[in-house]
């Protein structure tokens, strides 16, 4: 896009348009008339290349005139452009696949499945943190470092499964697990995602000692307690009588998942239904924005110059022209 550093010249391309009034004025002031009988003879006289081109030197003084003031307007073209500063947050998602997990008071199959969609929903809402999963229930384990490659993020989330890791419920170590995988980000926040539905039973570290680490590390965890009130349907598989449901209680130790929140700097919620969940990463989402900074510059390229070289080009042409070929003998 073309601007102009001095746009006020430009009101004198005003003065062209009186130039050519007074141009015309003066031409018809001059001009002679003689009385003949008969016109005839002149009718036959042809118009000569010089008498065609008698309003050449004026045109070229006007066009030299037009150039030289948006030359002195300052032509300039200009582009932005902006500069995208970005801190993004390491996240590390830890998902119970304990036996427990199967319990169907989740929609649109058992818990495991309603958190791995959540999941995947929240992986894909983000842009500039790098993600990383622990899997735990009896022990716990990295199903996936901290990556910007969600393709293979979401990937290593399909293959999530219960049973893939001796039963049990060791949450002290999925937080340690966590904890070492945050261990030499540099990232402004460093932050923790943590669903279980049961009680810590396993491991050798305690939970509240594991999140009395991750603050010392300055890693924020989000606990999530997932299950219903009260009972959950279980579904059983017999080898005689096919798989049937038994009422399993809920049991989630939300003093344990509320102390590790808080002595972490974050919060602890309990997911009833897939919808409650979904909100609940979605306000997690919202509490951990990545900070985009836009600065946005503009650039200028003077132009002067287009208009500075052909003006004295045309300037010097009508000189030239002016001195020979349109050269008036007195």
């Amino acid at each position: 896009m073309i601007v102009f550093a001095q746009p006020y010249f430009l009101l004198l391309l005003g003065i062209i348009p009186l130039l050519i009034y007074w141009y015309i004025l003066k031409n018809r002031k001059y001009r002679g008339t003689v009385r003949f009988s008969n016109l005839q003879v002149f009718k036959k006289l042809q118009t000569s290349k010089k008498q065609k081109l008698q309003h050449s030197l004026f045109i070229l003084r006007m066009i030299v005139f037009a150039l030289i003031i948006l030359a002195i307007a300052r032509p300039r073209s200009s582009f932005k452009e902006e500069e995208i500063q970005t801190e993004g947050i390491d996240i590390v998602i830890a998902m119970d696949v304990s036996s427990s997990m199967r319990a169907e008071d989740f929609k649109p199959d058992n818990r495991l499945q309603a958190a791995k969609i959540v999941a995947r929903e929240f992986i894909e809402g983000r842009t500039n943190d790098r993600i990383g999963m622990v899997v735990f229930s009896g022990r716990s384990y990295t199903q996936a470092p901290l990556t910007l490659d969600y393709g293979i993020l979401l990937s290593f989330l399909e293959e999530i499964n219960i049973g893939m890791i001796e039963d049990g419920t060791a949450i002290g170590m999925a937080i340690a697990t966590c904890i070492n995988r945050l261990r030499d980000s540099r990232a402004k926040s460093k932050v923790v995602i943590l669903l279980t539905d049961g009680r810590n039973n396993k491991g050798e570290l305690d939970p509240i000692t594991a999140s009395q680490i991750a603050k010392t590390m300055d890693v924020k965890i989000y606990t999530v307690g997932m299950g219903k009130r009260g009972q959950a349907m279980y579904p059983v598989d017999h080898p005689v009588m096919g798989k049937y449901y038994v009422p399993m209680e809920v049991q989630i130790d939300e003093k344990v998942l509320t102390q590790i929140a808080n002595n972490t700097g974050g919060r602890y919620f309990r997911a009833t239904d897939e919808k409650k969940l979904e909100e609940i990463f979605k306000e997690i989402g919202e509490l951990e924005k990545t900070k985009i900074e836009v600065k946005e510059y503009t650039r200028y390229s003077e132009m002067f110059a287009w208009f500075v070289i052909p003006g004295l080009m045309l300037f010097l042409l009508e000189i030239l022209l002016a001195n020979t070929y349109f050269r008036k003998i007195p």
